[in-house]
Formats: structure tokens, C-alpha cells, sequence
């Protein structure tokens, strides 16, 4: 029985809820009636009368005292309420309302925690704690000598931030490293090396390691990084580097280590991405596939994002969604790369024929519902990549290290993939009729989340360290300024300004006084001079009696 009578007890809630509005409506209007027609038991009449008289005999300075400290209360309420928005991110009026006076009033807050992360009885799981701010290495970072010191020579501006190198720095040390016990005389000159701060600084010490052991592929990746000044060189030393570190191996019978393999891995990575940027596609796309299949364990590098670039390039789509459909196949994706090349692919299928006004016409077809419904997915992951796609906002070369749903993530992935959404016909158009959607999906408040975790509210703080200073950062949600704070400070200008005109222009103000409340309450004595035509005097006679 209970569970037959909950539906009906949460409907009549509901619905209570629902009335809430214009019973409080109704209760006013005969409130007002009970008062007009009491108004001669009660003495309304006189009462109002020597209220007035009393009025009048106030001198103007009553009423800049009475404005003014109206305006000094109100300046208080804005100041404390811009401090607590300032730290808090909300209005404190606002957020005493909704958490007290709203469960009073009957309104239920929606929490929309179903979805993804819904039991199988309906009931909202608890989210995974997930590190918020972890930053990656950027899979297709730039070369630092063939690109991004072309770039400073050219504008005079630094690309990189000292906070983004030394990242690189601490993960070379990682990577290239290894047991700290074991270093040798040139792994220590490396060491320090990628340290240094000064390019010149780093680049002789790779020339001091290759002095000490020719073999020194460390040294070789180095220069090809930093005093490479084109690809083609760069490439030529990695080669160099490639050959070093076998070499080195082969003469001294080791066993390959962790630091061997890290550095063997990036080597030919490296060699791929030089490929990639001359023009060698193909020969790119296998040495990506080799390399994932020999070292399928290294999954954390991302190399398959490096893959998909390549591919679609290639217009290789079938390839692409193939290795999609291996790396896509959990609820939160990896990266906005991944996000965006399933709704790239899907909105190359309808995106040459789709028009809004036929779509509003006729409705969505199946195909486009799929393809808006990953544009939504997509722009909820990271919603700052369609300003730089749609080109609203300008790019700039990408950060070494990016963060996952952050605006470097978004600069890094818009940098390579652009011109892949030009080439499909119309999935730009299709992108701008329905990225501003997905906000209308999220529920309030936007950090809550729809498909996703909720958005990380530490992006902007580290998307600043990461980007240069010259770069506008993308902030997302936009912390609008919340009403009570507009609101007291349009009472506090308001009330201020009275107190000033009053006390400059007392007889002036007086008679705008006078004419605004006379003007003010002309409908009440419009209104209540119908009701007394409308009805008998015998009736009003009776009831005051009453």
C-alpha cells in the first residue's frame, strides 16, 4: 500500500508546489480587500491623514539623512557580498534563500546525478574521487628549436612558460634517467642538463656528455629538441640518437632497463612526428602502429592520439573510427582528441546536406541526432575547443603539458585538428548550430555535470602557469555576477543620488516627491473608485458594520 500511495503523495507535492505561487497571489488580493473595506472601523483614513501631516512637517534634512544612511547600509550589504562572491564564488543572499528559505516555500532542488554513473536499481552511485589538476604531457608537442624558437624569433615572444619547461625537465629527468645509484659521468651531466634554464646553457652540456661517451643518445635528443633549427635536422639527429642507444646496448650486453625503453619509445616516437611534419604520412602511421604494438603496456603516452592526427590526414575514416571504437570505450574519455573526432566523424555523415531551417522543419533524423548528441558530449568535455575551431578565438602554438578538459588541452587540440574540420564539408556549420546546446543540458549549477565528472573548478589557475601571459584564458563557467550584488548596487548609486539631490535641491525634490507618489498611486484610486461604482453602498454599509 505504501508504495502504491507514493506516487500519489509526491504528485499532490507537486502540485502543492505548484500552487504555492498563486495561493500567496490569492491570500494577498483579499488581504488588500479586507483592508479597503475595514479602512473606516480601523481609522485608515485618519491615520493616513496625520501620517501626511506628520511628513510635511519633516525638514529636507530628515530625508538626506534617511537617504544616505539607506545608501551607507546598502554600500555595506554590496561590499560584503562582492568579498563573499570573491572567495566563495556565490551570493550569500542567494545561497541562504535556495538552502533555507526555498525547502520551506516547497521547492525541491533537481539533482540530475543519473546517467553514467546510476546503479542498476536507479539509485546515483558515488563518483570516483578523480585528481582534478593533473597535468600531461602534450602528445604532439612542438620541437622547441625547429618551431617554437622560430616563433620567439620572429614575434619576440616566448611560447613556453618557465612553469611548462620545467615540467618537461622533471619528466626527462624521469624518463631518461632511471636508478639515480647507477648514473654515469654523462647521465650526470644530462641530469643537470635538463635543468638548466638557459637553452645555450642545456645545449652544452649535451655537447660535454657527447664528449664523454659518443654513444650518449640522451645528448642526441637534446639537440635534436633544442639546436635542431628544422625538422629535417632534427630528424637527422634522432636517427643519430636511435643508432646511439642501440649501439650502447650492443656493446655492453645489457639487459634493456626501464630507462632504455622510455628513451627508445620517445626516440621513435619522435622520428614518427618528423615524418608526420614532412610530409611522410604513411611511413608515420606505421612507425605509430609498430610502436603501439611493441609497447602496448605504454598506453599513458598517448600515442594513439598522435594515430588518429595521422589518419585523419589521411582520410583514412574507417582506420580512424577503428582505433575509436578500441580507445573510446569507456564513459569518460581520455582527451578532447578522442571526444572530438567521434563527433567529427559523425557529423561528416550528415554535416554536407544539414540545414537548421530544414532541421527545425522536419526535426532531426537519427543520423543527426547522433552527430549532435557527440557535439554535446564533446563540448561538455572541454568546452573551450569550438571558440578556437570556430574560429571566435585566435590559437596560438601549443604548451608542452596540457590539462585534461582546460583551455591548453583546447589550444593544443585546435592547433592540429582545424584543418581536419574544414576538409569535411559543413561539420563547422553543424558545430556552430549546436555547441551553445549542451549548456542547456548541463544542470544548474554548470559545474555540475551531465555525462562527465563535474568541470574542474582549479582549470583556470593552471591553464595561467601553462599558457603564456599573452594568451587570453579561457574561463569556464564564466563566474557572472550574481543579482543581489546588481541589485545593491543599483539601491546604493539610487539612494545615494537621492541623498545628494535632496540636500542640493530640497523644494525641487519635494515636488517630484509628490508627484511620483501621487502618480504611483493613481491606479490603487482609479481601482478603488470602480469597485465602490460596481458595488451597492448598501453592501460596503454592511459590511463595516460587520
Amino acid at each position: 500500500m505504501a508504495m502504491r500511495g507514493s506516487p500519489v503523495v509526491e504528485k499532490l507535492k507537486s502540485w502543492l508546489s505548484w500552487s504555492w505561487t498563486y495561493i500567496c497571489a490569492v491570500w494577498f488580493a483579499m488581504v488588500l480587500t479586507m483592508i479597503y473595506v475595514l479602512r473606516s472601523p480601523l481609522k485608515l483614513q485618519d491615520t493616513l491623514t496625520s501620517a501626511s501631516v506628520f511628513l510635511n512637517t519633516l525638514t529636507p534634512k530628515f530625508y538626506v539623512a534617511l537617504t544616505g544612511t539607506s545608501s551607507l547600509i546598502s554600500g555595506l550589504i554590496l561590499i560584503f557580498e562582492w568579498w563573499y562572491f570573491r572567495k566563495y564564488g556565490t551570493s550569500f543572499i542567494e545561497q541562504v534563500s535556495v538552502s533555507h528559505l526555498r525547502p520551506l516555500l516547497g521547492g525541491v532542488e533537481s539533482s540530475t546525478t543519473t546517467g553514467l554513473f546510476s546503479s542498476v536499481n536507479g539509485e546515483a552511485e558515488p563518483r570516483p574521487s578523480v585528481s582534478e589538476c593533473k597535468v600531461w604531457r602534450n602528445p604532439l608537442n612542438l620541437f622547441r628549436g625547429a618551431e617554437y624558437s622560430r616563433y620567439t624569433w620572429v614575434t619576440g615572444k616566448e611560447p613556453l612558460t618557465y612553469y611548462d619547461m620545467n615540467l618537461s625537465a622533471q619528466d626527462h629527468q624521469t624518463f631518461f634517467t632511471g636508478d639515480t645509484q647507477q648514473l654515469k659521468t654523462e647521465d650526470t651531466v644530462m641530469q643537470k642538463a635538463w635543468r638548466e634554464r638557459n637553452p645555450q646553457a642545456r645545449i652544452r652540456a649535451a655537447y660535454q656528455a657527447i664528449e664523454m661517451n659518443h654513444e650518449c643518445a640522451a645528448a642526441y635528443v637534446l639537440l635534436a629538441e633544442e639546436e635542431a633549427t628544422t625538422i629535417t635536422e632534427a630528424e637527422r639527429l634522432f636517427k643519430q640518437a636511435l643508432r646511439s642507444g642501440k649501439r650502447e646496448q650492443r656493446v655492453q650486453d645489457q639487459i634493456t632497463t626501464g630507462k632504455d625503453i622510455n628513451l627508445l619509445v620517445y626516440i621513435k616516437r619522435r622520428l614518427a612526428m618528423c615524418a608526420r611534419k614532412l610530409g611522410r604520412i604513411k611511413e608515420a602511421v606505421k612507425m605509430m602502429r609498430d610502436l603501439m604494438k611493441e609497447f602496448p603496456l605504454l598506453g599513458m603516452l598517448n600515442i594513439h592520439e598522435n594515430l588518429l592526427e595521422a589518419l585523419l590526414e589521411l582520410q583514412a575514416y574507417a582506420d580512424v573510427q577503428a582505433v575509436l571504437a578500441k580507445y573510446d570505450d569507456i564513459s569518460l574519455p581520455k582527451s578532447a582528441t578522442i571526444c572530438y573526432t567521434s563527433a567529427l566523424l559523425k557529423a561528416r555523415a550528415v554535416s554536407e546536406k544539414f540545414s537548421p531551417e530544414a532541421a527545425s522543419r522536419r526535426g532531426l533524423s537519427t543520423a543527426e541526432m547522433n552527430a549532435v548528441e557527440a557535439i554535446h558530449r564533446a563540448v561538455e568535455f572541454n568546452p573551450h575547443v569550438p571558440k578556437y575551431l570556430l574560429e571566435m578565438k585566435s590559437l596560438i602554438l601549443p604548451p608542452e603539458h596540457i590539462l585534461k578538459r582546460g583551455d591548453s588541452e583546447a589550444v593544443a587540440y585546435a592547433f592540429f585538428h582545424l584543418q581536419h574540420w574544414k576538409r569535411a564539408e559543413g561539420a563547422l556549420n553543424l558545430l556552430h548550430c549546436t555547441w551553445e546546446g549542451t549548456f542547456r543540458i548541463i544542470p544548474y549549477p554548470l559545474e555540475k555535470g551531465h555525462l562527465f565528472y563535474p568541470y574542474p573548478g582549479c582549470t583556470e589557475t593552471a591553464d595561467r602557469e601553462l599558457l603564456p601571459s599573452f594568451h587570453e584564458v579561457s574561463v569556464y563557467p564564466k563566474k557572472e555576477l550574481p543579482f543581489f550584488i546588481l541589485f545593491t548596487a543599483g539601491l546604493c548609486s539610487f539612494t545615494a543620488m537621492l541623498a545628494m539631490l535632496t540636500h542640493q535641491f530640497p523644494e525641487l525634490m519635494g515636488v517630484f516627491a509628490k508627484a511620483f507618489f501621487s502618480t504611483l498611486f493613481a491606479p490603487l484610486g482609479f481601482f478603488a473608485d470602480k469597485m465602490e461604482s460596481f458595488m451597492p453602498s448598501s453592501f460596503w454599509h454592511q459590511l463595516t458594520r460587520i
